[in-house]
């Protein structure tokens, strides 16, 4: 009998019951003040007369007047590199213990992204809350005594003056809870291995000592890890070797096109449990398993507003203009799509962090992730998110009763006439026909955008696809970024990065 799994069990059940739901609008409200009386000292603080504004009669109307937004640039050119510089107090009390490292477009330096004690402690809070949340998902006591695998960045940090750098997953994953650590794989000396290669090696070599129940890490790198695991170890699927493996966590990237692959690997599905946790911080988690939609986590060190995405505001960079609309998590409404600003106890505020949502249940607070800023194909109008080139692919695999793992897109102009055209790299190992595949592809999304289908009748003048093997994109990774960790493919590539993934294409293919 499982008495340990019991008692876990019966304790997050407890708390689940027994922690009080927040009002949203209290709750956004408390973070705020909080927030603004913590920093009113620091140099953004004293900037924007935070004191001042602690006195408003209406907080948020008046920080949304007062205060500017920002994207990374803006923020790390007027503020943080005073950070980098050495300088403490400049958004958030101190100097951060961590910079988390995000990757930039290719051949771009990595955006360098402070990470606060304060902003440390609400992602394990987060982290806690979403664990409670595991009582409505119907697990056995025993899962609660199995192993779980996080495959993110390397937690081999790096010096850089005062500061640890490193990928957000591997900051975190280097400061779990002293009571999670033994329950962690692949435990702390391999997870500091930089090698992603080598680092697979050694969890291959150990995974047959270990009984994982969860997995979690961007599915690319999850499955590949498992391929080399079965193969090792002669295996029919992961389940011959982990019984017990029974829930994923994708981390904030939508599984869907990888689901076919994925679930070739396993004797039968898990349970899929989605998370949004950000080089910003941990912004949301799936709480309940009836719905594919994450809780945004409104009572815990972020302070959220919502841009709705429209043209009139955004610049053409895709960045949000000062005289654009702001609602906030009150005001925002159901099946619209949002460009997301947040302000945290890291010191970003009103901070764009680049991902577009939409609600789909307000009462619970919960959203989907529908696409990027500038992951947004609108260059003739489409208005295509990668939410629906996601659908769009998932439609291709049940039409062709075959499995695409990757994909990227570009709007391309043909030489023999200067006409836009869509462009498909589709990352498959099965025989696929690339004409039939973008006919397909045009067809389905004509029927689910009503500006796609205008842009075909108009600007829009065809759509290509080729189709390359799935390693295709995972070497591109490699040679213009890295392997593993939160390394993702682009949906959407600009004309440079496009014309620079089809040169490493036509080099690599046979």
């Amino acid at each position: 009998m499982a008495i340990l799994g019991n008692i876990i069990k019966t304790a997050i059940e407890l708390k689940d019951k027994l922690t009080p739901e927040p009002s949203p609008s209290e709750a956004q409200y408390s973070i705020l003040k909080d927030m603004l009386e913590k920093a009113k000292d620091t140099a953004f603080g004293q900037r924007y007369n935070f004191s001042t504004l602690l006195e408003a009669p209406d907080l948020e109307r008046d920080f949304k007047a007062t205060v500017p937004v920002h994207d990374y640039h803006k923020m790390h050119d007027d503020w943080w590199h005073r950070l980098l510089e050495g300088e403490a107090d400049i958004t958030w009390p101190g100097i951060p213990s961590y910079l988390a490292l995000s990757s930039g477009t290719t051949g771009s330096a990595p955006k360098r992204i402070p990470v606060t004690d304060d902003m440390l402690e609400a992602i394990r809070k987060a982290g806690v809350q979403q664990v409670t949340c595991l009582a409505n998902f119907g697990l056995p006591a025993e899962f609660f005594e199995k192993e779980t695998m996080m495959l993110g960045s390397s937690t081999n940090l790096k010096r850089n003056g005062p500061f640890l750098e490193g990928e957000i997953s591997g900051i975190s994953t280097s400061n779990i809870p002293f009571w999670f650590k033994g329950y962690y794989k692949p435990g702390e000396e391999i997870s500091s291995i930089d090698d992603w290669d080598e680092r697979v090696r050694q969890i291959t070599k150990q995974a047959a000592d270990w009984d994982i129940g969860a997995l979690s890490g961007i599915p690319s790198w999850i499955e590949l890890m498992l391929k080399k695991v079965i193969q090792h170890h002669k295996l029919h699927t992961i389940h011959d070797l982990w019984p017990n493996l029974s829930v994923y966590t994708p981390g904030g990237v939508a599984f869907e096109p990888y689901r076919k692959s994925f679930e070739k690997l396993l004797a039968r599905p898990l349970i899929y449990i989605d998370t949004y946790l950000a080089s910003e911080g941990f912004l949301a988690f799936q709480c309940r398993p009836d719905t594919q939609a994450m809780s945004l986590i409104i009572n815990n060190g972020i302070y959220f507003e919502f841009v709705p995405f429209v043209e009139k505001n955004l610049t053409d960079e895709g960045s949000v203009r000062d005289d654009a609309e702001f609602f906030t998590l009150d005001e925002a409404e159901e099946d619209k799509d949002y460009v997301l600003l947040i302000s945290t106890v890291a010191g970003a505020w009103r901070y764009m962090i680049g991902d577009t949502i939409k609600f789909t249940d307000k009462s619970r607070h919960e959203m989907i992730i529908t696409g990027r800023t500038k992951h947004f194909l609108n260059v003739v109008g489409s208005q295509l998110s990668v939410h629906k080139m996601n659908a769009g692919i998932q439609a291709l695999e049940a039409h062709f009763e075959c499995s695409i793992q990757e994909f990227t897109v570009a709007a391309v102009k043909r030489e023999e006439d200067e006409e836009y055209i869509h462009k498909w790299y589709l990352g498959s190992d099965d025989d696929i026909d690339p004409q039939e595949a973008a006919k397909k592809l045009d067809e389905v999304l004509q029927k689910m955008n009503k500006n796609y289908k205008v842009a075909r009748s108009k600007a829009l003048k065809d759509v290509v696809a080729k189709v390359v093997p799935t390693d295709m994109f995972y070497r591109w990774n490699e040679a213009s970024k890295k392997k593993g960790g939160q390394v993702k493919t682009p949906r959407v590539m600009k004309e440079n990065q496009f014309a620079a993934w089809e040169a490493f294409v036509q080099a690599n293919l046979p």
